[in-house]
C-alpha cells in the first residue's frame, strides 16, 4: 500500500512538473502583457482594480490548476523558473511594431464600437454602422492586416521558443490579456460570442 501510495505521489509530482515546463502559463502572460503594454502603450493599461476580474479563474478546472501549482511551488519552483518565453527574435520585433504603427488608427475605432476584440484573440468588425460609408473599406484593411500580424505573432512566438505545438496556447493567453487590458468603453466576446462592454 505505501509503495502504491508513493508511486502515486511521484506520478503527480511528475506531471505537475510537466505540465509547467511543458507551457509556461505564467511566463506566457507576462510576455504577452509586455507585447501588448508595446502596442497599445503602457497608459493603456487598466488600473489594478479593473484587471482583477479578468485574472480571477473563470472555471473550476483553472481554479484547480492554479491551487495545484501554489500547493506544489515548493517541489516545482526550480522547474517553473527556468521555464520563460522569449519574445526579443527579429521577427517579433518587427510584427509588434507593424501593430504598435496601426494602433494609432484602430484606436479611435475601439472607442466607438465598430470593432472589438474576439475571444480568439483577434480584431472584429462589431457595429459598422459607427463609420461613414466612405471610410468602411479602410477599416476592413486595418482590420485584416491586424488579424493578419496576430496570427503572425501567435505563431511566431511559438516557433521561436522551439514549440510550434504551444501556437494554440499561446494564443488563448494573449486572447485574454488583449481583453483584460482593454479600455473602459471597449467591446469584447465574452466566452459565447456574445460581445459585451468592458
Amino acid at each position: 500500500m505505501r509503495k502504491l501510495a508513493a508511486l502515486s505521489v511521484l506520478v503527480f509530482t511528475a506531471a505537475c512538473v510537466t505540465i509547467n515546463v511543458y507551457f509556461p502559463a505564467v511566463a506566457a502572460e507576462k510576455a504577452a502583457d509586455r507585447i501588448i503594454d508595446n502596442v497599445w502603450g503602457k497608459d493603456q493599461a487598466p488600473s489594478p482594480g479593473e484587471d482583477k476580474a479578468a485574472q480571477e479563474p473563470t472555471s473550476a478546472l483553472e481554479t484547480a490548476q492554479r491551487w495545484v501549482a501554489q500547493a506544489m511551488g515548493s517541489v516545482i519552483g526550480t522547474a517553473h523558473a527556468q521555464a520563460d518565453i522569449d519574445v526579443s527574435s527579429p521577427a517579433i520585433q518587427a510584427i509588434t511594431a507593424s501593430m504598435e504603427a496601426r494602433h494609432g488608427k484602430l484606436a479611435p475605432f475601439y472607442d466607438s464600437g465598430a470593432i472589438g476584440l474576439t475571444q480568439d484573440g483577434e480584431v472584429a468588425i462589431r457595429d459598422p454602422g459607427q463609420v461613414p460609408l466612405k471610410d468602411r473599406n479602410t477599416l476592413r484593411q486595418l482590420v485584416a492586416d491586424e488579424n493578419g500580424d496576430r496570427r503572425s505573432l501567435y505563431r511566431e512566438i511559438a516557433s521561436a521558443n522551439g514549440h510550434p505545438e504551444w501556437e494554440a496556447d499561446i494564443r488563448k493567453t494573449f486572447a485574454k490579456r488583449w481583453i483584460s487590458k482593454a479600455r473602459k468603453g471597449w467591446y469584447y466576446q465574452d466566452g459565447s460570442g456574445d460581445w459585451q462592454q468592458k
